[in-house]
């Protein structure tokens, strides 16, 4: 096969994917719609098949290095009363609520793309308008004007891609989580906990407020009720609702929506998977969200997109033609990609109940699940199976 190659999408799939495309002799461009490199960014978890990709890239001391240090999650009350603590080096298997590895999705990113930067080209502030596909390549036409030729494009964008709907349209079929949720950063105290708090009310709301780095914290509100379209909504009109909603709510809630006021990450989103048939067609190829987004709602999204990145890295180097690349990385990927996604809908419905009934059902089940016996059994399966498949080694 040729050897050029362009990634749409700098986030975590992306910049593993040209990492590993690089490592494997391939000239690797990477275009990205925002202006500049995006740091920060909600908790994200690094586990099992994904630690061992860091590992073979040499990245992991520096990752842990950088990981928030959050030493579990407990559930609380309206006055910060914990009834039920999930402690993370209390599991076997790193499948609790926080990973041994939590860290920024932005600092993640940020060190692949620092190991790669210098050997791809990183070109920001644009996107692809355009593809016109042929037996041997593909012509891109991108927003600024540019044209240039790939042998194989690689999308590695979003949920919400803009370019797999110019080259797949229709063909996503979300499954929509029933859940609602705003994300963005405060600023620490003192007297905060070292362990993330998970606060519940009524009507389906409900709080999070998980350690970061730099003096900070993230906050997430969370709304379980059916889609209404809030995804495509301005940005103020996101913040506007998120605060009508939460407006006469204890706990931390009145000091988290004084936040969101000044905060410059605000990050809505309506939870929903994305399914696609196929990922692949001609010379251009999905990866990460872009693929199939099994939502926050797995533990395992990030470890996902790092391992699908490795494999079609390494597939694209095993094979001189694309076809049989794509094929081959859809065999090793799709079994993982269904255990990232196999969550029943009922899961956040009990989460975030929506009435007093429920919320005392939720209480006292999470009393009974902290005791010994069951918080080992909740730690050790809490997230999905991130070693779901044996991870090839294309290192040779």
């Amino acid at each position: 096969m040729s050897r050029r190659i362009l990634i749409t999408g700098a986030s975590v799939a992306g910049n593993t994917a040209a990492w590993w495309l690089v490592r494997h002799g391939f000239e690797v461009e990477v275009v990205e719609r925002a202006p500049a490199f995006r740091d920060g960014g909600q908790n994200v978890d690094v586990r099992g098949n994904a630690r061992e990709v860091l590992r073979r890239m040499g990245l992991e001391d520096l990752a842990l290095a950088r990981s928030t240090q959050e030493r579990g999650t407990d559930w609380v009350t309206e006055d910060d009363g914990v009834v039920a603590r999930f402690a993370a080096d209390d599991s076997e298997t790193d499948s609790g609520p926080t990973a041994e590895l939590e860290i920024r999705r932005g600092d993640i990113a940020r060190i692949i793309y620092d190991a790669v930067g210098k050997q791809a080209r990183f070109r920001f502030g644009d996107s692809i308008a355009g593809i016109e596909q042929d037996a041997s390549g593909a012509k891109v036409t991108f927003e600024s004007g540019r044209q240039a030729r790939y042998d194989v494009v690689v999308v590695a964008e979003g949920v919400g891609s803009h370019t797999r709907e110019l080259l797949f349209p229709g063909e996503n079929q979300p499954r929509w989580m029933d859940m609602t949720l705003a994300y963005f950063s405060i600023p620490r105290k003192p007297e905060d906990s070292e362990y993330a708090r998970q606060y519940n009310t009524v009507d389906g709301r409900g709080a999070t407020l998980k350690l970061s780095l730099d003096g900070k914290l993230g906050a997430y509100l969370g709304i379980q009720k059916k889609p209404e379209g809030e995804h495509t909504w301005s940005t103020e009109q996101q913040r506007s609702f998120i605060n009508q909603q939460f407006a006469h709510d204890g706990w931390e809630i009145p000091r988290i929506l004084e936040a969101m006021k000044h905060a410059d990450d605000f990050y809505f989103d309506v939870l929903r998977q994305v399914h696609m048939e196929r990922w692949s067609t001609g010379r251009v190829v999905l990866t990460g969200d872009a693929a199939w987004c099994p939502t926050s709602l797995s533990g395992i999204g990030t470890s996902l997109a790092m391992v699908g990145g490795y494999v079609l890295a390494g597939e694209l180097a095993s094979h001189d033609d694309a076809t049989a690349a794509f094929a081959h990385y859809e065999r090793v990927m799709r079994p993982f990609v269904k255990e990232g996604q196999d969550i029943p809908k009922l899961v956040p419905r009990l989460l975030w109940p929506h009435s007093q009934a429920g919320l005392a059902i939720l209480r006292g089940a999470m009393r009974v699940a902290s005791t010994p016996l069951v918080r080992k059994l909740i730690n050790n399966g809490f997230a999905r199976d991130s070693n779901r498949i044996d991870l090839p080694d294309y290192r040779a």
